[in-house]
């Protein structure tokens, strides 16, 4: 068991954690939560073959090593979970759990710790050392959570560095080192606005959208004093009813929800003018809402969605395929995004196989690849090769150029590389004169 240690809280750290409540806050909004669903659906998608990432290496006996540990820990249920969390925060931290009786056999379970209370230590050259875990102190149970932030000591326990495998957002912004940069860091304050706009709407709905009436009270030639007396008698009369009480026996009056409290009461005392009610009709411009769509369009650009995509439309695109088929721009950032997460299952991968004892330098060469997110790069590049082809096609009819020279100036070939393209032709060009020449000798046995 690790001993506790107590250290002290940076105000770097304080406002980290009030970054993830904020964060926490957007998630529960409709368009930022739908947000962060399509962000973790189009960063993990599947192959062809329904797998969920490609293991590359040399040597067949990591990549079978390392597909069964990702089978093992069940990571394909973790993965858009630990993905939603580092584009939400800009950080996922998951703890590495192996057998202590036998570590040999690596890693044996997977678990997702919360940012809140993990802190990521450095040194001065920036090296990470190691990792710590807080915990509330005894005497401060009622302060974890949302508030623990407060407090000017917190109680940790060191975790190695090893021991945890931090998924990360990168950023050269000092304000988020040397934690990650969630996707909707930048729609932080158009979200307040947002929210502030929505509450101020609502209000005036509220407030303006119900008719109300106007009582003319005809008081004739009472005075003043007696005149507003008898508007208040008339106000009981309109605005309750009365009922029969079983309890007491008496009649009783009650309010009358069907009257506003809003009505207003006014004396009249001109000659011809007699008792009437009037509507005052309620806001006609409740219809109105550009403003908001204003503050709602700018949050959904600095989370580099299009709006067309989450608020539905007439026009809306097609749905069958996924946002990063539709849009380039969207699916270059779900590639920066895939980046960290390949980082990550590589660290979980290596730590594993090193711990098997298999050779560094073997493992140090291993790569994750997740699938792309768009085939727009691969149909972009058929179209360039097929252009290519038809122009080497004409320039090879001219008869002017060197096969030498249009392999470095249309396919970037080296010497080396032309050489054996060469040697590959001659080879080919042999073996079909030799299979030419028996055909010619079998026909002529016949």
């Amino acid at each position: 068991m690790k001993a506790t240690q107590t250290i002290p809280v940076t105000e770097e750290e304080i406002e980290r954690k009030r970054r993830y409540q904020e964060f926490e806050d957007m998630d529960d909004y409709p368009e930022v939560g739908a947000a962060f669903d399509i962000y973790a659906d189009d960063t993990t998608q599947t192959n062809l073959d329904n797998t969920h990432w490609q293991v590359e290496s040399d040597d067949e006996l990591i990549k079978d090593e390392v597909i069964e540990l990702f089978d093992r820990l069940n990571l394909e249920t973790f993965i858009w979970d630990i993905t939603r969390n580092t584009v939400k925060y800009g950080d996922c931290f998951l703890e590495l759990v192996v057998d202590i009786e036998d570590i040999k056999k690596g890693i044996q379970k997977i678990k997702i710790l919360d940012p809140n209370y993990i802190y990521r230590i450095e040194n001065e050259y920036g090296y990470l050392t190691d990792f710590l875990q807080e915990i509330p102190l005894k005497a401060d149970w009622t302060v974890f959570g949302k508030n623990s932030a407060r407090m000017e000591q917190k109680a940790v326990i060191p975790l190695d560095k090893n021991q945890i495998v931090h998924f990360r957002m990168f950023s050269s912004d000092p304000t988020y080192y040397p934690y990650g940069k969630s996707i909707a860091a930048a729609a932080r304050a158009v979200y307040k606005s947002l929210k502030m706009m929505e509450d101020a709407m609502l209000i005036y709905r509220l407030s303006r959208a119900p008719e109300r009436r106007i009582f003319y009270i005809d008081t004739g030639n009472l005075p003043s004093s007696k005149a507003e007396h008898y508007i208040e008698q008339q106000k009981v009369r309109f605005k309750k009813e009365k009922y029969y009480n079983r309890n007491t026996g008496e009649i009783d009056a009650r309010f009358n929800p069907m009257s506003q409290d809003e009505d207003f009461f006014v004396a009249v005392n001109g000659k011809g003018s007699g008792t009437k009610i009037d509507t005052l009709k309620g806001a006609e411009n409740l219809g109105e809402v550009d403003d908001v769509k204003y503050f709602r369009d700018k949050l959904l650009a600095t989370l580099k969605i299009p709006k067309d995509y989450i608020v539905e439309k007439d026009q809306s695109p097609e749905r069958k395929a996924n946002l990063s088929q539709l849009d380039v721009k969207f699916a270059r950032v779900i590639l920066r995004v895939q980046q960290s997460i390949q980082i990550g299952l590589e660290t979980i991968a290596k730590r594993h196989l090193l711990i098997k004892g298999f050779p560094p330098l073997s493992v140090s060469k291993l790569k994750i690849r997740l699938p792309e997110p768009s085939d727009m790069s691969a149909k972009r590049q058929l179209d360039i090769d097929e252009q290519k082809a038809r122009v080497v096609q004409a320039v090879k009819m001219l008869n002017i150029f060197p096969m030498d020279y249009i392999y470095k100036t249309y396919y970037q070939f080296n010497e080396d590389e032309i050489e054996e393209i060469k040697n590959k032709d001659r080879k080919s060009t042999r073996l079909n004169s030799s299979h030419a020449n028996i055909s010619y000798a079998v026909f002529c046995l016949k």
